[in-house]
């Protein structure tokens, strides 16, 4: 439904997407934040990373429009895009650090997705569209059905229509979808997909909203500590509780299942290899889209932790300032009780309990009870018969686990992922087994893996026997993946 004139008018003058789309720059700014940021799934940008791309966009822009088509310095155009009359970027600081960072904004990203879907397609599908909302409707309509009679009638319906399917296909007869019902749906699966992920960064917006005004709270707020924190508190669980909190959590544990995984690689490999898709140039990009939205689901999890941590903070700073106020409490005593000593008021002005003593009877007392003294028995020591080497007290071997966890937090930084493979190659073990089943272990206990049954590796090291000679040992074991 069309909003109203006045709701459109206000949304002409204030929403970030129509500001963009009526700007003299729009051009500039949807290509280029859709080059830096959507095409690679960018969430962050450095501040002098993202002005160096801008100047190389705009040097090539004044070879063909000339020196005054964009007078201005990329820094400039970076941070009047991220004023907040504007609204199309957001320029902030990461924690503990003093270089600046951008990021794009819900509203733009919305703006230059509907810019996307301006340009002319070769192919439009309807089909795919019109099965998806028949199934949406017919799980709506069995999801609240709760006659039990009709819900087994349902049931049966379905199996019947799947034996019958399955005597066809055992009989030979394979109905396959055709060239254009495999590119209707891949189109529409594209969609989705890049529509999950600008919802992944509105999702994060709104996390961020609610930081913020929580921040703005606690700075103003001069009441008592509980009562604010149940307000927060309030707010926190109304939306992880709410349509859009229990979605995003729902499909979080989704995709965190190693299983759903393997299974949505297996399915894009099989796709994409279709020849039918393969035609139509894929981005390559949609071969790794689950781990897209893995990155974008660890960001908006980032949000939910600062927001955590900034409710801790409160905490320490609201403990800190009581300690220091009960502090200067009993200072004030002290004072005037050195005041008091001098100058003692004529009148009584504190009173005390009433002095009493306290009676203990002698038949309420214990009786004296002897301790137990422990009966040690005579042993003999005996020697052993035949002298052993203490030397293999300090042979045993010891693995230093901070040392393999940060070589694998080290190359988890540079990619998303690395298997155990080429962590050994670029750390060779230096403890043989003992080091290898330390990577096994610390895969299972502190990082995320992926174990690919079908693919086995080895994993070569250099060993000593107990007579001092150099051995070769091999291990041979499926593939794991680490994941970052």
């Amino acid at each position: 439904m069309l909003p109203s004139y006045a709701t459109l008018e206000a949304l002409r003058h204030d929403h970030p997407a129509w500001r963009l789309l009526r700007s003299d720059h729009a051009s500039l700014i949807s290509s280029f934040l859709h080059r830096c940021f959507i095409a690679p799934n960018q969430r962050t940008i450095a501040a002098v990373e993202l002005a160096e791309a801008l100047d190389d966009e705009l040097y090539t822009l004044r070879l063909h429009w000339g020196e005054d088509a964009f007078p201005r310095s990329a820094a400039d155009y970076l941070n009047d895009w991220s004023a907040p009359d504007r609204g199309w970027l957001r320029k902030f600081y990461k924690s503990g650090t003093d270089e600046a960072q951008f990021d794009l904004t819900p509203a733009t990203e919305k703006a230059i997705g509907w810019l996307s879907q301006l340009s002319e397609r070769q192919f439009v599908g309807t089909e795919s569209r019109l099965l998806i909302l028949f199934d949406l409707l017919k799980q709506m309509s069995e999801g609240s059905e709760a006659d039990p009679g009709k819900r087994l009638a349902e049931l049966q319906r379905k199996r019947a229509a799947i034996d019958e399917e399955i005597a066809r296909v055992s009989a030979g007869e394979i109905v396959l979808l055709e060239d254009s019902a495999l590119k209707d749906r891949f189109q529409q699966f594209t969609q989705g997909a890049r529509q999950l992920l600008a919802d992944f960064r509105e999702v994060e917006f709104n996390f961020r909203q609610l930081d913020r005004r929580i921040r703005e709270r606690i700075a103003q707020r001069d009441g008592s500590k509980g009562a604010l924190l149940e307000d927060i508190m309030g707010e926190r669980d109304a939306i992880a509780d709410s349509d859009q909190g229990r979605s995003f959590r729902a499909f979080w544990d989704f995709l965190l299942s190693s299983r759903r995984q393997e299974e949505l690689g297996e399915l894009l490999d099989r796709v994409l290899s279709l020849p039918a898709v393969a035609s139509t140039n894929p981005d390559p990009r949609t071969r790794r889209v689950h781990y897209d939205w893995l990155e974008a689901g660890e960001h908006t999890q980032r949000t939910v932790a600062a927001l955590s941590q900034q409710l801790r903070r409160f905490l320490d700073d609201r403990a800190w300032l009581e300690n220091r106020r009960i502090i200067e409490l009993l200072h004030a005593i002290e004072v005037h009780t050195l005041a008091v000593r001098e100058a003692p008021p004529p009148t009584p002005f504190i009173g005390l309990a009433p002095v009493h003593a306290e009676i203990s009877l002698a038949t309420e007392r214990p009786l004296y009870t002897p301790s137990t003294r422990p009966t040690l028995e005579a042993l003999t020591v005996m020697l052993a018969a035949e002298d052993l080497d203490p030397a293999a007290l300090f042979n045993a071997v010891t693995v230093d686990r901070d040392a393999v966890r940060q070589h694998i937090e080290h190359r988890l930084q540079g990619s998303s992922q690395v298997s155990l493979c080429e962590l050994v190659a670029s750390r060779p073990l230096q403890h043989g087994l003992a080091e290898l089943l330390t990577y096994l272990q610390l895969g299972t206990d502190a990082f995320k893996t992926i174990t690919d049954e079908r693919s086995l590796e080895r994993i070569a090291w250099e060993s000593v026997t107990s007579a001092g000679e150099p051995v070769n040992r091999t291990a041979t074991l499926p593939r794991v993946i680490f994941v970052r």
